[in-house]
């Protein structure tokens, strides 16, 4: 008999957006005349920059010619779009050797799969209410996830316990979905509990892009030794739009050296190597052309001016709050306003309110685990019309 892996029998029936997408659909079919304004998953609506696209065009024609086509590439990624992040890292005081970096086809698939090259006798460490894919990746392999709680005391930003053991450790900043970011001085704090446990961190740096103030790093690797114990995650899809054309990065430092439970000392990067050699074969040139054009002086301007967009909206949003006294956190370095649920609402009480009576939808808190409830989740990723539309019929509902 083929035995299957038990360990899903553990996991929610199905994921929270796939929730929140049959909810809306069933709320569409039933009302065909109302107007849905969506506020919920974090996808972007802008296309992607010109020089991007010019990129990806050209690309494109040269795999229609014999001499310029290509087939398989480097499974980690072609060396031009190593050296475009080199000189990206190095600009904002990182320095990375090219073979520190591999090119996926998103965060998302990194936080999952990076879980290959460690033990399932690891402890995890996972911040609470968090993104779904860290916890639920773990709960697949079977290993033991203990929470760090965040909450408004500590500005949704859980620090180190010393009377806490864990293997390995994931931190989002600017944090999914909270949109608060740690500070240099917090992430030395990490930093140093990871090394004084032999402790790996998983660092999600997907909304870099949007830090504003030199004071929030924009790399776990601006801390010192934050080699010898971090990897790091981001992606292009909040940075550059690619929520649709799939690529992200995956920087693992040649510092980074951790025991088997025998005992043998192993570098992860050969390890990630080796592992992405075997299971994955790369993201398309085309693809990666198009990443190359991103981190160009004329992509970063024009991502920047995307990003810029994004921000307004965002402060539409805490503008829209701040009228009607709603205590919200992030939205400065993050595309996400975190707000605490009006009238003693439950999270998935006003995430109901919202789509049936006002037909604005969101993320309900407790989605993203215990610490979520009470709390809620909108984006900053609409269209500036809708948006201010959905803004005004929140003001108006909540108001009455």
């Amino acid at each position: 008999m083929a035995f299957v892996n038990e360990n899903y029998c553990n996991l929610k029936e199905s994921f929270l957006f796939a929730d929140i997408a049959h909810k809306v659909s069933a709320y569409a079919e039933a009302h065909p005349d109302k107007k849905i304004i969506r506020l919920g998953i974090g996808d972007v609506t802008l296309p992607l920059a010109k020089c991007v696209v010019d990129a990806m065009a050209k690309a494109v024609a040269e795999m229609g010619v014999q001499s310029t086509f290509r087939g398989y590439g480097p499974e980690q990624g072609y060396d031009f779009l190593h050296a475009a992040l080199v000189k990206y890292y190095a600009s904002f005081g990182v320095t990375l050797e090219s073979d520190e970096i591999f090119i996926s086809d998103g965060a998302k698939s990194d936080c999952a799969n990076i879980t290959d090259i460690f033990s399932n006798a690891n402890t995890i460490l996972i911040p609470d209410p968090v993104y779904p894919v860290y916890l639920d990746t773990n709960i697949m392999c079977g290993r033991h996830i203990i929470y760090m709680e965040g909450k408004p005391e500590n500005d949704f930003l859980p620090m180190p316990d010393e009377n806490v053991k864990a293997d390995v450790i994931y931190l989002c900043s600017p944090n999914n979905p909270t949109g608060s970011a740690y500070t240099k001085e917090q992430l030395e704090e990490w930093v140093a509990y990871a090394l004084k446990n032999d402790a790996v961190i998983l660092y999600d740096a997907a909304y870099e892009a949007y830090v504003t103030d030199p004071a929030i790093p924009r790399s776990i690797f601006v801390i010192e030794d934050a080699k010898k114990c971090a990897i790091e995650l981001c992606s292009l899809s909040k940075t550059a739009g690619f929520t649709g054309t799939r690529c992200g990065y995956t920087v693992v430092p040649h510092a980074l050296v951790r025991k088997t439970e025998s005992g043998k000392e192993m570098e992860l990067n050969k390890m990630w190597l080796r592992r992405q050699t075997t299971k994955f074969n790369g993201v398309p040139y085309i693809i990666q052309r198009g990443a190359e054009a991103v981190f160009s002086e004329e992509g970063i301007k024009q991502c920047r001016e995307s990003i810029a967009y994004y921000q307004e909206n965002a402060r539409i949003i805490m503008e829209g709050f701040d009228k009607v006294g709603i205590k919200y956190y992030g939205g400065v370095h993050s595309p996400y306003i975190w707000l605490q649920c009006p009238d003693g609402m439950s999270s998935w009480e006003f995430f109901d309110f919202l789509l049936e009576k006002l037909q604005v939808v969101g993320t309900p808190g407790a989605g993203f685990g215990k610490m979520g409830e009470g709390f809620f989740r909108l984006t900053a990723f609409g269209s500036r019309e809708n948006t201010i539309e959905a803004m005004e019929r929140i003001i108006n509902g909540l108001k009455k």
